[in-house]
């Protein structure tokens, strides 16, 4: 079986909330779609095309943001560098018009109310997240194309099974935390120092260095940003952001203009446990709300779950004087590594896996990653990973609404604080006496994700989305 490559930034991914798997995935995929036809020279031939919604990308699609990523990769544009201030006007031209311009120079009939189809009742056996591409051409041969957003938005074409990175051949090749720490062990390297080597596989030192660094950027940039508007959710539920009056209460009297002077205000006002632990939630919350509002973020390793690893990050950053261009690449190559290797064990799918695969591998990431920053061993990191999902097991996905808020928002701001307490765990304990291992919790999450309830994976018809008093017409 070839060894699957997974890259830190396959884990790390820039783009537009509110999930990956149901914004960022379908948006990729509908890019994939416009290159199929690009490869057969056909784009001037397209006449019409239609979107076809499986499973859970159907039954919470339209609280997902779905039918918008699809037009928007449909359209040429790009979720890294597409202003998330104008996909209002984008999207509603597209309705009003009732067309669309194919990669940005082919114009064609495009209903959305008529040609993007939420087929709510079908699942296609594959992963529950599917969406199939029909394009017409004009001499009326037809292309078809269906597409699976499997997590995080990591998108597999059907047919096609094998990962592009599997070929890849690294120096110290990880499919699991066994893997892992043999190779720390027998080089002696930390978990960064191991994965910044794999990692120049890729590419050299310096550019997965300014990779990161830029990675860390759009993080500090939507913390920040969420942490100064108020105002109310998008999609109906009526949701108020809290990140922005918290940030003002916390802040009171100091001032500032910019990101670090925030950060400087935020030290400023001192380390009191209940201090810390409301700005751990701010920063998840604000995160998370820009997430559920469209704005930029960085999967980490998935949308939903996006606040955790900047919450720790800017914990680190503000309360353990982690502010160090080296200390921010450590902890995110250590972060990705754990990530990637529930990725391959389990899965970082919410539709697969319910919420534990997504906010439960976050904090787990999160933990492994502080622990390691703050000084600890390698096995130390791997018990914190550990630690941090055992605690998340059976954690269920029952967005209210089919929208990307409630519980989800809070639910990060829980991740961030079981991380840091699992790290603190770990730091304080002998890893040689812990009775598990990541690889056994590892294997554990994902039996709970195969015993568990499909209404429970991302499809709001249990838990909460079904007993809190809301009307889906209000979204």
């Amino acid at each position: 079986m070839p060894h699957e490559a997974i890259s830190a930034f396959d884990i790390f991914k820039i783009g537009i909330g509110p999930s990956s798997s149901h914004t960022l995935g379908p948006w990729r995929a509908a890019q994939f779609f416009v290159e199929s036809i690009l490869k057969k020279n056909k784009l001037q031939e397209v006449s019409e095309v239609e979107v076809l919604l499986y499973g859970s990308l159907a039954k919470t699609g339209k609280g997902h943001g779905t039918d918008i990523a699809i037009q928007l990769g449909l359209s040429g544009d790009d979720p890294v560098t597409f202003d998330v201030n104008k996909i209002d006007e984008k999207i509603n031209a597209i309705k009003t018009n009732k067309e669309l311009i194919l990669h940005g120079s082919q114009r064609i009939k495009f209903d959305p109310l008529e040609d993007v189809h939420f087929l709510y009742s079908e699942t296609l056996p594959y992963h529950p997240n599917a969406v199939t591409f029909l394009a017409s051409y004009t001499d009326g041969e037809q292309l078809a194309e269906t597409y699976y957003s499997i997590g995080g938005g990591f998108v597999k074409k059907e047919g096609e099974e094998t990962e592009s990175n599997s070929s890849v051949e690294l120096p110290f090749p990880i499919d699991n935390a066994n893997d892992l720490l043999h190779w720390c062990m027998k080089t002696g390297l930390s978990i960064s120092e191991v994965v910044m080597e794999n990692e120049n596989a890729w590419r050299n030192e310096v550019e997965t260095k300014q990779g990161l660094l830029k990675i860390w950027e759009v993080m500090k940039e939507c913390a920040y940003r969420g942490c100064q508007v108020n105002g109310m959710l998008p999609g109906g539920l009526n949701v108020k952001r809290r990140a922005a009056e918290l940030n003002k209460k916390l802040v009171k009297e100091r001032k500032y203009t910019d990101f670090d002077g925030w950060i400087s205000a935020i030290r400023g006002g001192g380390n009191d446990f209940k201090y810390i632990l409301d700005w751990v939630s701010c920063f998840a919350l604000a995160v998370n709300e820009e997430n559920a509002s469209f704005g930029r973020v960085v999967t980490a390793p998935t949308n939903g779950a996006a606040g955790v690893i900047p919450a720790v990050l800017l914990y680190y950053i503000a309360f353990c004087d982690g502010y160090k261009h080296e200390k921010i690449i450590q902890f995110m190559l250590t972060a990705a590594e754990v990530g990637s290797i529930f990725k391959k064990g389990a899965t970082i799918s919410a539709a697969m896996g319910g919420c534990q695969a997504e906010i439960g591998v976050s904090s787990a990431m999160a933990a492994a990653a502080l622990t390691e920053c703050m000084g600890g061993t390698q096995r130390q990191a791997l018990m914190a990973a550990e630690i941090a999902m055992e605690h998340h097991l059976g954690l269920t996905c029952d967005p209210i609404g089919g929208l990307v808020q409630i519980p989800c928002i809070e639910r990060n701001t829980m991740g961030a604080i079981k991380a840091i307490t699992a790290s603190q765990l770990a730091l304080q304990s002998a890893p040689d006496f812990a009775k598990v291992s990541l690889d056994n919790v590892i294997k554990t999450m994902w039996d709970t994700a195969l015993d568990m309830n499909s209404k429970y994976k991302e499809t709001s018809d249990g838990g909460l989305a079904v007993h809190i008093p809301i009307s889906l017409s209000e979204c």
